[in-house]
């Protein structure tokens, strides 16, 4: 699973083993069997220094064909942003420490998460949902949040009453809320997962970020992390539109096939140069007192995003329609 434990232990390399040795096999799957064409549209826009690499989702594996044509071209490496879900299965959690990936942090996998650990089975929509209404209140208020006996009672006793330490930090029910207890692990994790993308822009990694989340033909809107990220880091976010990729990719199979692939990259968006989002304030990001003071600057400039990427992607990728990931129990999402 992804915990305390596993964010320290990660560690990030400037020139990747495990991605050349994965490169090498790509090199015979693109050139040959059965041939897939991969084509950088303006790569005279990547700024030479670190940046953060802004894409859209249409498949499971459309970040492997462009950290390919960045390694073969430019001799430059990325640490991706992933979901914590992957993280469940050790071999493929394993996989993904050795690739240099960023596990995301979410209160959603928190909750999912510590309710299977503790009940065995995961939670219904209607216990996620006054789970994380709880604890989205708690973020946002701050405090006990108390709930009152009926909204308690809809609850399983146990996840509220028993002492446990399930992702790395404990439970003490007679000191803390439960939503109090989500929201310190999620502080305590998402500091290290701030301090890895700190890592990896010391250590010479481009950072590459799928704002719109879930995986969708269509371009979908952007979440604010990446805003947070890129404020905080003070570094150049590069939009790029993948057009084709689901072609090779249309399935589950890492194994691409034949299919012509183009990334086009955007100018690049630097820190300060547009003075509606210039921000000089140091801030500790993903924590609610960034939110309350900036986070309509986040809001914002994830939007710009959205629109630069869009301005890359032909007809079909373009925002419009349902997420492909976007239905399903809201648990599923996480574990």
């Amino acid at each position: 699973m992804l915990d305390i434990a596993r964010l320290e232990r990660i560690r990030l390399t400037r020139y990747p083993l495990s991605q050349r040795t994965i490169g090498q096999l790509l090199r015979l799957n693109y050139g040959f069997l059965p041939g897939v064409s991969v084509e950088f549209e303006n790569p005279e826009r990547i700024p030479t220094e670190r940046c953060i690499y802004a894409m859209n989702h249409t498949d499971r594996y459309n970040y492997w064909p462009f950290q390919f044509r960045l390694w073969r071209s430019l001799n430059r490496f990325t640490a991706t942003w992933v979901k914590g879900k992957y993280y469940e299965s050790s071999a493929i959690g394993k996989f993904m420490e050795m690739m240099n990936q960023l596990p995301t942090i979410s209160r959603g996998y928190i909750i999912s998460r510590d309710f299977l650990e503790v009940m065995k089975r995961a939670p219904t929509n209607e216990e996620y949902g006054l789970l994380r209404d709880w604890v989205d209140r708690n973020f946002e208020e701050g405090g006990r949040s108390e709930r009152d006996s009926d909204f308690l009672s809809a609850l399983p006793s146990p996840l509220l009453t028993q002492e446990r330490n399930v992702l790395g930090r404990g439970f003490a029910p007679e000191e803390e809320t439960y939503a109090q207890y989500v929201n310190a692990t999620f502080g305590s994790m998402m500091k290290l997962f701030v301090a890895l993308n700190e890592h990896a822009n010391e250590v010479g990694l481009d950072i590459l970020i799928f704002p719109q989340g879930t995986r969708s033909r269509r371009l979908l809107p952007s979440h604010t992390g990446i805003a947070e990220l890129a404020f905080h880091l003070k570094c150049p976010v590069v939009p790029v539109g993948c057009n084709g990729s689901d072609a090779a990719y249309p399935g589950a199979s890492p194994w691409a096939s034949k299919a012509g692939i183009v990334y086009r990259i955007g100018e690049p968006i630097h820190h300060g140069s547009i003075p509606e989002y210039a921000m000089e304030d140091s801030f500790d990001p993903f924590t609610a007192e960034s939110d309350r003071e900036h986070g309509h600057l986040f809001r914002n400039f994830s939007d710009l995003i959205t629109q630069r990427i869009d301005g890359l992607l032909d007809e079909p990728y373009r925002m419009g329609g349902e997420g492909e990931d976007s239905s399903g129990e809201e648990s599923d999402r996480f574990i």
